[in-house]
């Protein structure tokens, strides 16, 4: 066993039963011109992660532990966006609509991949997702089952939506999960903040958090 020194107190996990995932880190959500900047968001706030997350991913691949990278994009005839979601937002560029990187959040466009710097490796997983949490509608747990998973670090974007709702959904399913607090960011850092907070408040009640940096000594040889 090792241990991250974290809050609300230390994470204790077993190397050969954790994994990482990587949230939504899509073009979309984080350069200037994709969904998010339409929406009237400073997509600044979440670039400046990217290299944060990169040593992270540096950690996981030089202690050759699985990771997992999620993408939240929808078919392209959209039979898997309701219109409750599609709606929402800003009405004149929805999911689905041309948009300066293809259309918005649509499998296979340029705006739905993942950013360059953060690009997976062979043999690392990327999960399509139709909603906010990364179980709904995907094959995530049976992915986790199957390489005795029993621990997650997760990370990526935005703090209190997908990252959020994967790590409670996580939780409910037994999962003992570490969030990098400087590797993930919302759009709003109070909401950030209010999301660390309702993570680690009594006794870890969703789950722990720590840096990358107490993560990464954790994990060297």
């Amino acid at each position: 066993m090792k241990t991250i020194a974290a809050q609300p107190f230390d994470f204790r996990f077993d190397p050969a039963h954790t994994a990482l995932i990587v949230i939504d880190m899509q073009r979309d959500f984080i350069e200037p011109g994709g969904f998010g900047a339409t929406l009237g968001n400073d997509v600044s706030l979440l670039k400046k992660i990217v290299p944060t997350v990169a040593r992270l991913l540096a950690a996981f691949r030089g202690a050759g532990l699985p990771i997992i990278h999620t993408r939240e994009c929808h078919r392209s005839d959209l039979s898997d966006c309701p219109p409750a979601k599609r709606n929402r937002g800003n009405p004149s560029l929805r999911i689905g609509d041309p948009g300066p990187m293809g259309r918005i959040l649509i499998a296979g466009e340029p705006g739905a991949d993942i950013v360059p710097e953060l690009a997976a490796r062979a043999g690392e997983i990327v999960l399509d997702k139709p909603g906010k949490g990364a179980f709904y509608g995907t094959p995530l747990s049976s992915i986790l089952a199957d390489q005795g998973i029993t621990h997650l670090v997760l990370a990526g974007v935005t703090t209190e939506v997908c990252v959020q709702t994967t790590m409670r959904e996580a939780n409910d399913r037994g999962f003992e999960c570490l969030l990098a607090e400087d590797a993930t960011e919302s759009y709003f850092p109070e909401f950030k903040k209010a999301t660390l907070d309702m993570i680690r408040a009594q006794g870890a009640i969703v789950g722990w958090t720590a840096t990358v940096g107490q993560i990464e000594k954790a994990l060297r040889p």
